[in-house]
């Protein structure tokens, strides 16, 4: 179903009606967040840090990372009800984005705010025979929303499903998947952590 998304019918929404939709749901669902994120590469273009990366200051932007670590022990501990997890596809070799991405996870990992796991983009052959899968954002199982971003990644607005049974399914394989992948943690320390710092923009 994951690799189906894309055809199904949705209400179309430009970047800031995502936004809003998005909040406006968050508020009211107490389910757990769970994202799939499968590009390589996004622009954020108000993120510091991503500026930074971008822009082959790798040490400004690991110590803007590190500044972030307070902060999520911060959100870890007032944080309460609404679990959160996320399922990274990495292809290799790893861009910059991710490189860059992957450390800002980590820390989220570290200090708890969302359970974090990658898997392989190889892993997904058979799910991926003609495109890749969907950039997908679940409340719960009441809300998916299918977010979109440009050729150059920058987000576009987003694709809200409601059908009960398209959303349960979605849901049911992203768990399996999630299931299939290594914890940010070790696969950071084995992978990531040694790499130099990138080159070249995200």
């Amino acid at each position: 179903m994951l690799d189906r998304v894309g055809e199904l019918p949705a209400v179309e929404l430009d970047a800031q009606g995502y936004l809003n939709d998005f909040w406006r749901y968050h508020e009211r669902t107490d389910g757990a967040f769970w994202k799939l994120e499968r590009r390589q590469s996004f622009r954020e273009p108000d993120e510091p840090g991503w500026i930074a990366m971008s822009t082959g200051d790798w040490g400004r932007a690991l110590a803007l990372i590190e500044e972030q670590r307070s902060a999520s022990r911060s959100a870890n501990a007032t944080v309460t009800g609404r679990e959160s997890h996320r399922l990274r596809i990495v292809e290799r070799p790893v861009s910059p984005y991710l490189q860059w991405e992957l450390h800002v996870l980590q820390v989220r990992a570290e200090s708890g705010v969302q359970d974090i796991r990658i898997l392989d983009a190889a892993e997904l052959t058979g799910l991926e025979a003609e495109h890749h899968l969907p950039e997908l954002v679940f409340l719960g199982t009441t809300v998916m929303y299918e977010v979109l971003y440009d050729s150059d990644g920058t987000h576009s607005g987003g694709r809200r499903h409601d059908d009960p049974e398209v959303i349960h399914a979605c849901h049911r394989q992203l768990v399996e998947l999630h299931g299939a992948g290594e914890r940010l943690l070790t696969y950071f320390e084995r992978e990531i952590a040694p790499l130099p710092a990138p080159h070249g923009h995200a």
